[in-house]
């Protein structure tokens, strides 16, 4: 089957059967690798990417649900220009360790900045409540997120 959707901003078509799972078409056929596949159960949020702006589950979307709509994966939140101001915390604030959980958590936290410029530390708990890190404990994920909205280091 043939889907039509806009990808990282830009339109795009893929020829997939229609109950592939979004995140195998964007790995496999597209080669946007930075999409991971953790659990490939919707548990673990490493596959987290904005369907018409949402976060959502990639390895739980029927790659059939998105023609005529809008993915984004974390190789699309900066375009070609520089990082946003939450990947550049990321690096600053060293938000990652394995960086295996990074892209999901990236994707789920530029959402929330686009519905809360400043958000609380329990707003980005909670927008961050699906994406697994086995790693850094979030304290530098709540802190990378903070410094991207300005409000520097969690309360």
């Amino acid at each position: 089957m043939r889907v039509d959707f806009i990808l990282n901003g830009a339109p795009c078509s893929a020829d997939a059967p229609p109950l592939a799972r979004l995140l195998d078409v964007l790995r496999e056929t597209l080669r946007l690798t930075g999409t991971k596949e953790g659990c490939g159960e919707g548990e673990c949020g490493s596959c987290t990417v904005l369907l018409d702006g949402t976060p959502v589950n990639s390895c739980l979307v029927a790659f059939g649900q998105c023609e005529g709509r809008s993915v984004t994966t974390v190789e699309g939140l900066s375009g070609s220009g520089p990082l946003t101001p939450t990947q550049r915390s990321f690096v600053e604030e060293g938000g990652t360790q394995c960086g295996f959980c990074t892209p999901g958590v990236l994707v789920s936290l530029e959402a929330l900045r686009t519905r809360d410029a400043h958000p609380s530390e329990g707003a980005i708990r909670e927008a961050v409540a699906g994406n697994i890190c086995r790693c850094t404990g979030y304290a530098r994920i709540v802190a990378a997120a903070r410094n991207a909205a300005g409000d520097g280091e969690p309360e």
